[in-house]
Parts: C-alpha cells; sequence; structure tokens
C-alpha cells in the first residue's frame, strides 16, 4: 500500500456537487464523508499531489444535474482550485469518453485514491475502469457514501448495505480499500 516518493497519487472526487447535497437525493450513509473528503482534499492540497474533480452532467432534462440548475454546482467545500482538472461526465463512469486516462498517462500518474458518491454507482463504475485500465486504484471507504434502495428482488435495503456490497464488489479485483487515515499514508 505504500507509494515511493517519486510516484504521484492522484485523488479523484466524485460528483461533490450541490444535487447531492439535498434531501431528495434519498437516505444515505458516512455522515462523515464529506468531512474525510475534505481532510484527504487538504493533503492533497499542501502536498501538491494531483486533484481530479468529477462532475456529471445529466443527459434527462429532469434531474438535479442537468447543466444550467444549481444542483450541477460543486458543493462549496469542494469548488476546483484553479490548478486542479476538472471532468465532467454524463454517464457513471468517469473514463467513459471524458478523456481521464490520457490525462492521468499523460502526467504519469498510475495511483488512484478515489472518493465521492455514490459508491453503487459513479464511484463503482469508475473504480472498477480504474482496474480494468491497469491503475492501481484505492477507494476510501469512509470518505465515500450511498443511497438505500430496493434490491432487484425488491427487497429494501439500507444505505449501509448498499455501500457494504459495492465495497465487498470492488475490493480485491479492482481496488484496495481503505480508511480516510489509511489513505494519508498514500501520499
Amino acid at each position: 500500500m505504500y507509494v515511493t516518493k517519486n510516484q504521484r497519487v492522484a485523488l479523484i472526487i466524485i460528483d461533490m456537487q450541490q444535487g447531492m447535497a439535498t434531501e431528495k437525493a434519498g437516505e444515505r450513509n458516512n455522515p462523515q464523508a464529506e468531512a474525510n473528503i475534505q481532510r484527504l482534499l487538504t493533503s492533497w492540497r499542501c502536498q501538491g499531489e494531483p486533484i481530479v474533480h468529477v462532475r456529471h452532467l445529466s443527459r434527462t432534462p429532469s434531474s438535479p444535474f442537468w447543466p444550467g440548475q444549481s444542483g450541477v454546482l460543486f458543493q462549496p467545500a469542494f469548488e476546483p482550485l484553479a490548478t486542479e482538472h476538472i471532468v465532467d461526465k454524463n454517464v457513471p463512469d468517469a473514463f467513459t469518453h471524458s478523456g481521464l486516462e490520457r490525462w492521468l498517462r499523460a502526467c504519469g500518474i498510475h495511483k488512484l485514491v478515489i472518493v465521492g458518491v455514490s459508491t453503487s454507482n459513479s464511484v463503482e463504475a469508475t473504480v472498477r475502469s480504474a482496474g480494468n485500465l491497469g491503475f492501481d486504484a484505492y477507494v476510501v471507504s469512509d470518505a465515500t457514501f450511498t443511497f438505500a434502495k430496493q434490491d432487484y428482488a425488491g427487497t429494501y435495503r439500507t444505505a449501509e448495505e448498499v455501500h457494504a456490497m459495492s465495497l465487498a464488489n470492488l475490493a480485491g479485483e479492482y481496488a484496495e480499500v481503505v480508511s480516510t487515515e489509511e489513505a494519508f499514508a498514500l501520499l
């Protein structure tokens, strides 16, 4: 898990937009996720390591992430600096049709620390692609969150259950699942 000094480690912050901070988003887990993301963001900025802000731009006009609405804006605490890279996407996976892979490779970045929302959607999709593309991916379990939902059989699953299953889907095969404290060791 430890990184040698000459390796750059990118922090990828997924979909921390105003539309995710509303009650309409639904029952969620990890109420401390935003604070943990802020701690990681501060550390990455202090170390001068690369930061990628991923923004979802929906193709559905009724979505809070439809361009031109306040829901698409970054939450104030996660507003990118001019030196930080922004990736716009309109599917869950931040690598699909976005140029993210090309940018990371051009910058010589092979290790990714991934945080944000939602664990069971954009985070999981992005991490699967990262692993499949050969990046060393780390998902920060307490700096990601998701929402409650019904499973395919119609059984209600709490946000914590959905989160735990998404992490289980990713662990070992696509990424290493770490805590915020363990992520600091990657710097």
